[in-house]
Formats: structure tokens, C-alpha cells, sequence
């Protein structure tokens, strides 16, 4: 793999200096950042190098979406303004039942189209035919976190265990470098605790991570605590789930106490605060989490819940959401997209991710700020949390390699995944 030159941009290094260098150039090497720092100081291209002049451009980590379910795509807008459980019960279940291998994997190249525009280099999938997802992610380019859903309370619970575990197998056998392989137990709620202590052994037979959703609703809270007289968040420590590195999405309804739980078993949170909103599900304590030392990260969720796979959004939202109980100093610009970058990839136990910086892999996503919006310049930070949105990335790196420029896709037929995504839509919702 030729190295990269990337010069003359204005680089967000993403550290907690919060540095930003202008004139700066980022030279990769091979799948990792090998310079980053002043223009004047950097390496001179070989001849077979790539170089790209950055000139007006920003560049920052690649954006981390920590908790997302790829192929619902196919859901955009088909489910609006409803509550959670009505959603999943009545919306979408019935129609995952008859989703197919094919289906999911047309619906992950165009998430995954989606987030490349959006400047999105990793997320973290829990879904069903995880092997098509896998599939899209080689083919693209993207880098992910993989979960096969497991569900433990239908008939075929134990084949979907099986082939769960399978999975893990598989992709550990691989050893892809940009695939991570997790355990996706969906809940408390649809995985009872013997299949749960089940999934935690296998977990640490094969040393992987785990990724499930946590107290998203108020009335999940209530209904674990009729039921076992713990929290969702305390149950599952109290099944050991927490002795494996665990992504919890939501946490909408945490407790002091579960707050504690999770700083202490080092779990991290992926923040949904725009599906935690149009689901009504309430808003996260994101605050008490960051000052409880918690690696917070941001996840649009599924396309279904959410509608759109824009972490800028997304960081936009969470710097606005918790200022309005009345402390704008809540969730800083600084903060947010910290959540959507290095935070992001602390919260799915994942290293050398989310800066740039030598030695953390070449992950890198170019925003054009000769844009009306993103004038008067100097004010970086504010400009990428509250002004730039997903039209502003030119340019998405992955792994070293680019896979944007100029906004057209090396990797993906963007016209093709969007008609074969069309077609599946029509048959599941005719």
C-alpha cells in the first residue's frame, strides 16, 4: 500500500489539549499515521505516493458510530412517532422475520454509503445475518464492531446462540483487520439469564466484547425492577456481563448507582440522543456519566429510529440536548465531538482509534470549510459541532486507503445499492 500525503490542511488532532495545527500535513504508512505536524517539517513524498492538497480543508479522526443497526435502512421513515416497544412489536419485528441474507446485505452497503458521506469510518452493528454485513463492510472498505442479535426469548433461541457463537469463530479465525467481532445479547428484556450467563462464558472463551442495549425506557427500568428487584444495568452486572469490555447503548434512565457500575467495570456508553428523542425514550445523564469518568460515545441507532447515519448530527445534538435543563456548559463542542471520535472509540474498548496521531490507524475524514457556514474561519470546534453537516466531507481515509474524494465513492455503485435497496424495500412493505 502506497503511503498517503495529505498537505496543507488544518488538522483537529482530537487530544485532550484539544490541538489543532494549521499548515499542517498527516502522511500515513500503509493502514497507520506515521506523521503528523507542521507542513514544513514533514517527510517529502516518495514517487509512487498519493498526495492530496488540503488546501481550505479540515481534517479530523474518522467519526465513530458506536451504536447502530446498518440494514434497517430499509426502515427509514416507515415507522414514525411511535413509543419504543410499540415500534419494535408491532413495526418492525413483524417485518425482520421475513428479511433476508440479500436484504441485509444491500441495506448495509447503503448505510454504509451514508456514513462514508457523512465522514464515518467505524460503527458498531448488532444485527441479524451478520455475515452479510461483514460481507459489505470487506467490499467497502469501512471499519466495524460486529454482533450477531441474539434473542432468547424465541423458539429458535438456542440456533440463534449457535450461530452467534459461530459467527465469533469465523471472524476471529479471519482475523480481518478492520472487522472486531462482539457478542450481541439484545436486552434484558428478550434474553433471559441463563442464555445471558451463556453468552458471558462464551465471551470470555474467545476473548471478545459485548454490545447490548441497556435502561433505554423508563418502563424497561420499572418492569426489571418488579421483576428482579434490580436495575437493567444492575442486573447485568450482577450476571457478570461487565467482566468482558461492553458497550451499553442508552443508558437513558441510569441511575446514581448504575452510573457507578459502569465506572467502576470500565463499561462504555454509546449516547443516541436523536433516536432517544423521537422514540420518546428521555434524555441520557451524559453529564453525570463524563464526570463519572464513563467512555462516552455517540451512535445514531438504527436508520429506522433515528431516519439518517450522521454522527455530526448527532454531535450536534448532544451538545445542544443538555444544555436545556438550564447549564449551557453541560456538554461543551469540545466534548461532543470528542464522543464521536476518541471517546467513541473508548467506548467500544478499541485502541489507537479516534486521533490523529502516529501510530493510530489512518482513519481520516476531510470537510471542505470554504463553505458560507463555515465562515469566519479560526473557530474550528464550534464550526465542526454546530455548523458543519454531513455535505461538508470531501474526503473519507480508511485503513489508509482512500475511499471518498471529491465525494464519489472508490468503493461502492452507489446507483446500484440504492435500486437493489429499493426493491427489497418494496417487497417487505407491500
Amino acid at each position: 500500500m502506497a503511503n498517503l500525503h495529505i498537505r496543507n490542511v488544518t488538522a483537529v488532532i482530537m487530544d485532550e489539549h484539544h490541538t489543532i495545527l494549521e499548515q499542517a500535513a498527516i502522511v500515513t504508512d500503509g493502514a497507520h499515521i506515521h506523521f503528523v505536524g507542521p507542513l514544513a517539517q514533514a517527510p517529502d513524498p516518495a514517487a509512487d505516493d498519493a498526495v492530496i492538497d488540503a488546501d481550505g480543508m479540515v481534517a479530523i479522526p474518522g467519526l465513530i458510530n458506536a451504536h447502530t443497526h446498518l440494514a434497517m435502512t430499509l426502515f427509514r421513515g416507515a415507522a414514525d412517532d411511535l413509543p419504543l416497544m410499540t415500534w419494535l412489536q408491532e413495526k418492525i419485528w413483524p417485518v425482520e422475520a421475513h428479511i433476508t441474507r440479500d436484504d441485509v446485505y444491500w441495506a448495509s452497503l447503503l448505510g454504509i454509503a451514508e456514513m462514508l458521506r457523512a465522514g464515518v469510518t467505524t460503527f458498531n452493528d448488532m444485527y441479524w445475518h451478520v455475515e452479510a454485513v461483514a460481507d459489505a463492510v470487506r467490499e467497502s472498505g469501512i471499519r466495524a464492531g460486529l454482533s450477531a442479535v441474539v434473542i432468547g426469548v424465541v423458539p429458535h433461541a438456542e440456533a440463534l446462540l449457535h450461530e452467534a457463537e459461530a459467527r465469533v469463530q469465523a471472524f476471529i479465525a479471519e482475523g480481518h483487520p478492520r472487522i472486531v467481532p462482539f457478542f450481541g445479547p439484545h436486552a434484558p428484556y428478550t434474553v433471559p439469564e441463563a442464555m445471558m450467563r451463556k453468552i458471558v462464558a462464551l465471551a470470555h472463551t474467545y476473548g471478545v466484547r459485548m454490545h447490548t442495549h441497556l435502561s433505554e425506557t423508563a418502563g424497561e427500568v420499572e418492569s426489571s425492577r418488579n421483576l428482579s428487584g434490580m436495575t437493567p444495568i444492575a442486573l447485568m452486572d450482577a450476571y457478570e456481563l461487565f467482566t468482558r469490555p461492553t458497550t451499553v447503548a442508552h443508558g437513558v434512565h441510569a441511575t446514581d448507582h448504575d452510573i457507578a457500575v459502569l465506572a467502576h467495570r470500565g463499561v462504555g456508553v454509546a449516547h443516541c440522543p436523536s433516536s432517544n428523542m423521537k422514540l420518546g425514550s428521555g434524555i441520557a445523564p451524559v453529564p453525570d456519566m463524563l464526570r463519572a469518568g464513563i467512555a462516552v460515545g455517540l451512535g445514531t441507532d438504527g436508520a429506522g429510529s433515528n431516519n439518517t447515519l450522521d454522527v455530526l448530527r448527532e454531535v450536534r445534538q448532544a451538545a445542544l440536548l443538555h444544555k436545556v435543563g438550564g447549564d449551557a456548559t453541560a456538554v461543551r463542542a469540545a466534548t461532543a465531538l470528542a464522543m464521536a471520535t476518541r471517546q467513541g472509540a473508548a467506548a467500544m474498548h478499541l485502541e489507537h482509534l479516534g486521533m490523529l496521531a502516529p501510530g493510530y490507524l489512518a482513519d481520516i475524514a476531510l470537510l471542505d470549510f470554504q463553505q458560507p457556514h463555515l465562515t469566519p474561519g479560526g473557530r474550528v470546534v464550534s464550526h465542526l459541532a454546530y455548523a458543519a453537516y454531513a455535505g461538508d466531507v470531501d474526503t473519507v481515509i480508511v485503513h489508509g486507503k482512500v475511499l471518498m474524494r471529491g465525494r464519489q465513492f472508490a468503493t461502492l455503485d452507489i446507483e446500484r445499492i440504492r435500486a437493489r435497496v429499493r426493491e427489497s424495500a418494496d417487497r417487505l412493505f407491500s
